[in-house]
């Protein structure tokens, strides 16, 4: 993934910094296993079938890593979107979408992604977040409606 070249070292250490260890849930346990199981193809000896196989167990260990940490993320949002609702803060944060936004297609550079895609992917999960500070907001002022008629 060459993270050295035009500055996608600083790009990756700012996004891979550690998580305190009392601050994780497990799942790396299961992460490390799955990208433990990655290896490169030799190929010349070995059949199409054989070489497609092998792209797609790894395309599959690398679906599970995505899944796993796009539910880490959410459980992330969701605590944020507790703290906005009980905050009276609003949902949306259009600066730091900006930011994130602009941080994330540096790294997909850096990564060999499509910047495009990239962003339409993070703009999809924000929307998603969004739509869950919402629910919280709404919750919020269901309960606070609720108490105050007791």
């Amino acid at each position: 993934m060459g993270l050295t070249r035009n500055g996608c070292e600083a790009v990756a250490l700012q996004t891979f910094s550690p998580v305190p260890r009392n601050q994780t849930r497990g799942w790396e346990i299961t992460l490390s296993r799955l990208v433990a199981g990655t290896r490169k193809l030799t190929g010349d000896e070995r059949s199409v079938e054989e070489i497609l196989s092998e792209h797609r167990k790894s395309i599959d260990r690398l679906d599970a890593i995505l899944i796993y940490a796009l539910g880490e993320r959410f459980q992330h949002t969701q605590a944020v979107g507790g703290l906005k609702a009980k905050h009276n803060l609003p949902a949306s944060d259009p600066e730091r979408e900006a930011r994130q936004i602009a941080r994330l297609k540096k790294l997909a550079a850096c990564a060999d992604l499509d910047p495009e895609f990239a962003t339409s992917f993070i703009n999809f999960v924000i929307r998603e977040v969004i739509r869950h500070h919402m629910k919280h907001k709404e919750q919020s002022v269901i309960l606070t409606t609720a108490q105050d008629k007791e």
